[in-house]
């Protein structure tokens, strides 16, 4: 995102449009979005963490989301990704693709942006750039997060061990069962379950370098995301079904809708491969964070992911998780 002089920002175009939506948001390494590029230092001792997402309507968001909640979406499950290899938030850019005579108005990005804020503050982030152009076609939306973290100490999903316990944090499956909700396919007169589509809590602020082996955030469906560090990590992942937290929104709805749970998408909570000497150290960091963690199975050796029922027997896996081919 590039500016132009104040004169052309008080007019109409693309720089006015930026000056008047994505300025307020920027960081001094933006350089007041007037420049080709941002000027960003690393620290010495540490190394930067980079994420990338993109949302489009109608594949990640729906048309009638409220526009103050895209912005923080696509913002939190980046920086889901950040927490997930033990990064704190630090900058971000974004790049916007508008669909041509529709109704993203002055008032739609207003709200847009005022959301974006509401985060920068909650996360301790702040714009550095991006690009704005239109399309005949859906709206996109794209990020690129940095966060930061000492040298050698990123977690990874390669690293699990046979022995380790598997944790996840927060409750699984709420934001499947949440689009199901806003498409009109389920019913929560709570809410709660749209809200948990809509805004991911990122679970940042965890420091578990040195307690856990393996992380990755789920994203993709719980079974999928452990079948991606089963196949990183050369092992094997059990999950007992029984033991995956269910929020009190999803539980009322009944055991029919277990496999949407667990093999849906969205969650944005961290999974987690943890010796079971260091659990305490684990459970303890998580308290510390606010963040709750549960313990939901084992690593073995073999390969892929092995799901049990409350006696112990394999569920025969027929789905997996989101895929985009």
């Amino acid at each position: 995102m590039t500016g132009t002089s104040d004169p052309e920002n008080a007019g109409s175009g693309e720089f006015s449009f930026i000056a008047r939506h994505f300025r307020p948001l920027a960081g001094a390494e933006a350089l007041d979005l007037r420049d080709d590029c941002a000027l960003m230092r690393c620290p010495v001792g540490e190394e930067f963490a980079i994420s990338t997402d993109t949302m489009v309507e109608n594949v990640h968001f729906l048309s009638d989301d409220p526009p103050e909640t895209l912005g923080r979406k696509l913002l939190r499950c980046n920086l889901s990704d950040l927490a997930a290899m033990g990064a704190r938030p630090h900058a971000y850019t974004l790049n916007v693709t508008v669909p041509r005579g529709g109704r993203h108005d002055e008032s739609w990005f207003s709200a847009f942006s005022h959301g974006l804020a509401e985060d920068q503050r909650r996360y301790g982030v702040h714009l550095i750039g991006g690009d704005t152009t239109s399309i005949s076609g859906p709206l996109v939306l794209s990020a690129t997060v940095f966060g930061l973290l000492k040298q050698n100490t990123a977690l990874r999903r390669n690293t699990a061990s046979a022995g380790d316990d598997i944790w996840v944090t927060g409750t699984i499956g709420d934001a499947a069962l949440g689009l199901l909700v806003l498409q009109g396919k389920l019913k929560d007169s709570s809410g709660f379950l749209a809200t948990r589509y809509r805004l991911p809590q990122p679970r940042t602020g965890l420091n578990l370098h040195g307690i856990v082996n393996a992380a990755m955030d789920i994203s993709d469906g719980l079974i999928q995301d452990c079948g991606h560090i089963a196949t990183e990590s050369g092992v094997q992942l059990v999950i007992e079904s029984e033991a995956v937290p269910a929020s009190e929104a999803a539980a009322s709805l009944g055991q029919n809708w277990l496999m949407q749970r667990l093999c849906g998408g969205d969650d944005y909570e961290l999974l987690l491969t943890c010796p079971p000497e260091r659990s305490r150290a684990l459970q303890s960091a998580c308290q510390d964070a606010g963040i709750p963690v549960h313990r939901i199975g084992r690593v073995q050796t073999g390969r892929g992911v092995r799901l049990l029922d409350a006696i112990g027997a394999d569920i025969v896996l027929e789905q997996g998780g989101w895929q985009h081919f």
